[in-house]
């Protein structure tokens, strides 16, 4: 059984998202907010997104030490500590990748029969950063993150979609361009200018977007 096709427009419209700013340590951080409703309770979107054994059916392989205190590996992305755990409500971790240093905090609440998932991801990203990319180069990410989940939740036992895939790779590219054009509307809310915004957004859809070299 593999993950059922998927409409780009009904998963992009599910989504909600904010910037805002925080300080840690005297410093100020960028913080992403995407917000997104599951038709499943509370327990089964933790234990998807909480249980080593499920994770890889919806986003990628993880190795590490499940507890507080305790760190994980997603394979060949981000790594970092388990902050706090108090299921089903809330997991705070760090997220490292590369040199750059953040922090993610989820949490989940009942909303008559499904759950409301809120992630926040606050980092440090340096102005010329974030004027070449903005917001989308995380926001994308993310989206496609809960998109595996929301496929994953209507089909817990279903093979993960391989997005390169030529069933797939279409609604993929389709649901990146939306996602972009989204996080671009978001950028010039936070007070980015249209422009500049634009020019992030697209430069974002083409990184996405781009084919791997043939071997």
């Amino acid at each position: 059984m593999t993950t059922p096709p998927f409409i780009p427009a009904d998963h992009l419209g599910a989504v909600n998202r904010a910037l805002t700013t925080t300080t840690r340590g005297g410093e100020e951080l960028r913080v992403l907010v995407v917000e997104r409703s599951y038709d499943a309770d509370p327990d089964e979107v933790w234990d998807a997104l909480t249980t080593k054994e499920r994770i890889p059916r919806w986003l990628m392989p993880v190795t590490g030490e499940f507890e507080v205190g305790g760190r994980y590996q997603l394979e060949g992305n981000a790594g970092g500590e388990i902050l706090a755990c108090d299921r089903p409500k809330l997991l705070s971790i760090t997220w490292a990748y590369g040199d750059m240093m953040s922090w993610v905090d989820a949490t989940l609440t009942a909303t008559g029969g499904r759950t409301l998932l809120r992630l926040e991801h606050s980092a440090p990203v340096p102005p010329e950063q974030w004027k070449e990319f903005g917001p989308s180069a995380v926001g994308i990410g993310w989206e496609q993150m809960l998109l595996g989940l929301a496929l994953h939740l209507s089909a817990p036992e279903a093979e993960k979609m391989d997005p390169m895939s030529p069933d797939a790779l279409p609604a993929m590219i389709e649901h990146t361009q939306g996602s972009a054009a989204a996080w671009v509307e978001a950028d010039i809310a936070f007070g980015t200018s249209p422009d500049q915004a634009r020019a992030a957004g697209e430069r974002c859809v083409a990184a996405y977007t781009a084919m791997p070299e043939p071997e």
